[in-house]
């Protein structure tokens, strides 16, 4: 649910001002329930739930019924950024890590880059606690085979992270202090509002050919 909770917060944030259909049509161009276990249907309810607790102004809309939009406040602001460092410098959720590198543009480089090594820092610690219990377990010689899946798991994330920090450093990513567009900063997902279609200049009148 703290997924679902971090992608909702950071679309209504980018849109600045979301209705429940507009959430989830921005999110299924993501792929979330891919890769953060959303299921749509939490998605009005985590809207509501969130407009109970304060972190989203809801606004029924009176010309169009059944509409409600819903607008980001100080309490939601300081809780989606509370998730989303979350996600970013503790490991053990993969839909959290999946939420918030979907809305890393939404910090500033030098606060991503801290939370990256944070992460970093534990899964390191991790991955020697791992390769301790594979050289002390004994028991069935097969289920050495687990502890080297764990080994190589943890190695993997430590590998991972350590190249997204390098990315960040070396400047890959725009991010929120770079541009205040950038992916997930606040207004960042407005589209441009078109004008009308020009109108269609009549071409030559061919002769009629029958």
């Amino acid at each position: 649910m703290s997924a679902t909770r971090l992608l909702v917060l950071g679309v209504v944030r980018g849109h600045g001002r979301a209705h429940g259909y507009l959430v989830q049509a921005e999110l299924v161009s993501w792929g979330p329930e891919a890769w953060a276990n959303v299921k749509w249907g939490s998605l009005y309810h985590a809207l509501r739930q969130m407009a109970k607790e304060g972190l989203l102004h809801a606004t029924e809309i009176a010309d169009w019924p059944g509409r409600v939009d819903y607008k980001m406040t100080e309490a939601g602001e300081a809780e989606f950024l509370r998730l989303l460092r979350d996600a970013l410098r503790r490991p053990g959720r993969p839909d959290m890590l999946a939420a918030g590198l979907a809305l890393l543009p939404a910090l500033p480089r030098a606060e991503a880059f801290a939370l990256l090594k944070e992460r970093l820092t534990a899964l390191e610690a991790d991955r020697d606690d791992v390769d301790a219990q594979a050289h002390d377990r004994g028991g069935h010689a097969h289920l050495r085979e687990l502890f080297d899946l764990r080994v190589h798991t943890a190695d993997a994330a430590v590998e991972w992270t350590r190249g997204l920090i390098e990315r960040l450093e070396t400047g890959a990513y725009v991010m929120a202090d770079e541009d205040g567009r950038a992916f997930g900063a606040p207004g960042s997902l407005v589209r441009p509002e078109r004008g009308p279609a020009p109108r269609s200049t009549p071409g030559p009148r061919w002769p009629n050919c029958r």
